[in-house]
């Protein structure tokens, strides 16, 4: 069986732009790299309309955006519709299939969007909601969203914001506009910038980039309201580089969490315990400096783990009763690469 998979990349050094790649799941190799668009920086994609849209982050020049390509009849995606405004460009892309709607994090304005989609690739802006704050950190001058993404019921949909050290809550309407119900502030310092839900939508796992740890909370379905109960580091303790902390993934069973370290160039895998806390059981070396994103494949037998400083994919198979990671391959060439996604 061969899996097709986006990479979403940078496009500041050899890239060009939004690339596919296939693995073939009997003999465990990647091949046939393929440029699917000249896209300026899509650097998180994601699909839609049972894989038929591709919405991807757009950069060109001194402008930003979100864009789309539609399946064609021979297989091959065309770019359908491109929305663009002054300034930089969003980091994060999700598709609410249930209302039809994108959601759209902006790291550098703090801003998080929503539009109305289409199966032909349309896009129509519908919310803005515009944070506001600062934090101890550096790097927390203002707010900078990171995510904006559903829970498992598809109920609400919760924002990462690195910038405020907050994850807020929103009841989304079916025109799609944003009501804010909750916020969470987390630890001065912590920059949350992904998070996930544990399969049973009751609790969270929040990813704080800046410093390197995991938030377990637990997550009230009917108000949108987080309440935290663990906070562990996601680097050994005789670890003392720099690192920051990237994507993160749950297993489909509920068993197993994932998160992969920048600077200490790893994916650490924890194993949920009977209370949803977190015990670290392994940490796996990337073969690759800073592996900005990884993704299971559909079967979850395998992870392949993209490089943005080395241009590389390492691939991993995944032991389903163990959660732990072998390492297959670190060779496969890829530019740039900051975001993996199974189409």
């Amino acid at each position: 069986m061969t899996i097709p998979l986006l990479l979403g990349t940078y496009t500041r050094a050899t890239s060009q732009g939004l690339y596919m790649i296939d693995f073939d799941q009997q003999s465990t190799t990647l091949a046939n790299l393929q440029l699917i668009d000249d896209i300026g920086s899509p650097t998180y994609v994601t699909t839609g309309y049972a894989g038929k849209v591709i919405f991807t982050i757009v950069n060109e020049g001194d402008q930003g955006g979100v864009g789309t390509l539609v399946k064609q009849a021979d297989g091959s995606y065309q770019r359908q519709n491109t929305l663009l405004e002054d300034g930089p460009a969003p980091c994060y892309v999700a598709f609410d299939q249930e209302r039809e709607l994108l959601y759209e994090a902006n790291y550098h304005t703090g801003a998080l969007s929503i539009y109305q989609t289409t199966a032909d690739g349309q896009l129509t802006l519908t919310d803005r909601i515009q944070h506001a704050g600062s934090s101890v950190h550096q790097n927390q001058d203002g707010p900078h969203a990171h995510y904006f993404d559903l829970d498992v019921a598809d109920k609400f949909a919760l924002s990462c914001d690195l910038g405020t050290d907050e994850v807020s809550t929103y009841r989304i309407s079916e025109t799609g506009k944003a009501e804010d119900i909750s916020t969470l502030s987390v630890k001065p310092g912590t920059g949350p910038r992904h998070l996930t839900f544990h399969p049973n939508g009751e609790y969270v796992y929040i990813f704080g980039e800046l410093s390197s740890e995991i938030l377990v909370g637990t997550y009230d379905q009917a108000s949108g309201e987080i309440e935290l109960i663990q906070t562990l580091s996601t680097l050994p303790g005789d670890f003392n580089g720099e690192s920051s902390g990237a994507a993160i993934r749950i297993s489909n069973d509920g068993q197993f969490l994932y998160a992969s370290n920048r600077g200490h160039d790893s994916i650490v895998v924890y194993h949920i315990q009977e209370d949803f806390t977190l015990k670290v059981i392994q940490w796996a070396e990337t073969h690759g400096q800073n592996p900005r994103d990884f993704n299971f494949t559909p079967d979850e037998q395998f992870i392949i783990c993209g490089h943005q400083h080395t241009d590389t994919l390492s691939l991993f198979q995944r032991d389903a009763s163990s959660g732990k990671l072998s390492l297959l391959s670190t060779d496969t060439i890829a530019p740039e690469v900051v975001c993996v996604t199974p189409l």
